[in-house]
């Protein structure tokens, strides 16, 4: 069966902040300018929102550009923050830091505490108001390119193919969506945007990105423990020195807390499991007490890019650019990316929206938006803190600390520049140790109550997928797992994945690799923390996948 084809000027392959920011924005100056567009955004989740999980503290300042009257529209941003604390712990006690010493910029005073879910619903809402096509439940699974190299829109995965690789009686071929321009908003690790790096030499000028994991859960907790608007960032315990992260409380609308926990994913130990560390993190006293009494509601978990501006590519191809995380904007120490998202979004519209109302059909590459973006606050609010991760990895946890503190206190009295610019250490999945070389970490059983398994967590993600499709966690080598991962590294896989995906079954000796491919909430951490890159990760069939309520 032959795939029809759709005609659009702009495509986007995302449907969350930066997708959505770009498709409002190209809408708003067709209407200033008097000029018909049509613009698409595909989204791989069963519904707009479907697959976003934040902390998430928003800083309003690209929405307060995008739609200044948000407010009146009601936007979903109820609950200013009013207390900021930082916490450090360890096993059994922890110490709070005065707010005073810590830089500015981490203050979150004029931000909001909600789910960037429900902002990019709403946002949703604004984009198909103004004309924008949007369809939901369609994973871009294929670039398609012109003869001369330029791309030339994407294609949406086939419907109804076995797990054999064979069509079923329900099957349909996927569409095809041209575009002179395409948007690739796919976040974190997209499938497309990795591509597309390789195709077109994009981080030939960059370093390499690096990567964290967030796992979150939602509590209902006591009315009487809940203060909307505070926010609580930790670090310390449970991780030693040699791995960086930490946790977040958010005290959200509706005595609901948001609370996680970040690894990032170039620590040493294959024993570590960061699904556990969050378990764990949740038994310390201090958060224990905000916990009791109440009840989880949702779980999930995602990659986040944390290489900060060295890490960003070059934005643009011929036929497209990258934009939000897919390109990696994430402010790591703020532990916000969400503003700097949208804001690249706009960006790269107002560059698309300026060359095809010149007259262009894809031809003219979009260069004046990588220059927007180096004169834009996105750059500057990443070069501030441009030695805050790598400083963790150079010098060690405490040590860093210390460094990316005095760092940023340099930036904030102007005196920057006479910083260094520090270099990443190493690839994520190079880090890892052998198992030899590890201790083993005994993590204790969860209760029910306080801590989870894996697989209860999972249940609460909403995460389904067509059991009989074609497994979309692929291998480059089947014999890597057992041979490699296994033999060498005690098989790290079934430790860094936080949703029991891979599991090694059979007798010492006869041991096999088995992925739970349904289990998948597209967090995409194996694909980066698998030791020799042997896992690649593809799109499912679309609206497949988590369904996150109110993350």
């Amino acid at each position: 069966m032959e795939r029809e084809s759709m005609e659009f000027d702009v495509v986007i392959v995302g449907g969350g902040p930066a997708g959505l920011s770009a498709a409002i924005r190209l809408m708003q100056l067709a209407q200033e300018k008097d000029h018909e567009l049509m613009v698409c955004v595909i989204e791989k989740g069963s519904e707009i929102g479907a697959h976003i999980l934040s902390g998430a503290v928003v800083d309003p300042l690209a929405l307060n550009e995008l739609i200044p009257d948000w407010k009146e529209k009601g936007a979903p941003l109820n609950t200013p923050v009013v207390d900021n604390q930082h916490w450090v712990l360890t096993e059994t006690d922890k110490k709070s830091l005065p707010h005073f010493i810590m830089p500015p910029l981490l203050s979150n005073n004029g931000m909001y505490t909600t789910s960037l879910g429900n902002l990019t619903r709403w946002l949703g809402e604004q984009a198909e108001a103004m004309g924008v096509e949007i369809y939901p439940g369609f994973a871009g699974a294929e670039v398609l390119f012109h003869e001369d190299g330029r791309v030339k829109g994407v294609a949406t995965g086939d419907m109804g193919i076995g797990r054999d690789g064979e069509p079923k009686a329900s099957h349909e071929p996927g569409m095809e969506l041209h575009a002179k321009y395409t948007l690739f908003a796919e976040g974190c690790r997209g499938s497309l945007s990795k591509q597309l790096e390789e195709q077109f030499s994009l981080r030939e000028d960059c370093q390499f990105q690096t990567y964290g994991i967030g796992i979150k859960e939602l509590w209902d907790i006591d009315p009487a423990k809940h203060v909307p608007g505070r926010v609580i960032h930790s670090q310390g315990w449970p991780l030693d020195n040699d791995t960086a992260g930490g946790g977040f409380i958010y005290h959200q609308e509706n005595n609901q807390v948001a609370i996680g926990f970040v690894v990032t994913l170039d620590y040493e130990n294959p024993y570590l499991s960061p699904f556990d560390e969050m378990q764990r993190y949740k038994t310390h006293p201090a958060v224990r007490e905000i916990l009791e009494g109440g009840r989880r509601v949702s779980y999930g978990a995602r990659a986040i890019n944390e290489g900060g501006l060295q890490s960003v590519p070059k934005l643009y191809f011929p036929g497209g650019a990258l934009i939000g995380c897919a390109a990696g904007f994430v402010n790591v120490p703020r532990i916000k990316g969400s503003h700097n998202a949208m804001k690249s979004g706009m960006l790269a519209a107002e560059s698309a929206f300026s060359a095809l109302a010149a007259g262009s059909n894809g031809e003219v590459e979009l260069t004046s938006y990588e220059q927007a973006f180096k004169d834009s606050w996105i750059y500057k609010d990443l070069h501030k803190v441009r030695n805050a991760r790598p400083a963790l990895s150079k010098f060690g946890v405490k040590i860093g600390t210390l460094y990316s503190g005095f760092d940023m206190w340099m930036n904030t009295f102007g005196l920057g520049k006479l910083m260094p610019t520090l270099k990443h250490k190493h690839r994520d999945n190079e880090a890892t140790k052998k198992a030899t070389d590890a201790k083993p970490i005994d993590y204790p059983k969860p209760d029910g109550v306080i801590s989870f398994d894996k697989l209860t967590s999972v249940f609460l993600s909403n995460t389904n997928h067509e059991e009989d499709q074609p497994v979309h966690l692929t291998l480059k080598d089947e014999t890597v797992p057992v041979q490699v991962n296994l033999a060498n590294y005690a098989g790290p896989e079934q430790r860094f994945c936080p949703a029991g995906v891979y599991e090694f079954i059979g007798e010492e000796g006869e041991q096999q690799l088995q992925i739970n491919a349904q289990n998948c909430v597209h967090c995409k951490t194996c694909d980066i923390k698998d030791v020799t890159q042997n896992i690649n990760w593809v799109v499912p069939e679309g609206g497949g996948g988590p369904n996150y309520p109110n993350m």
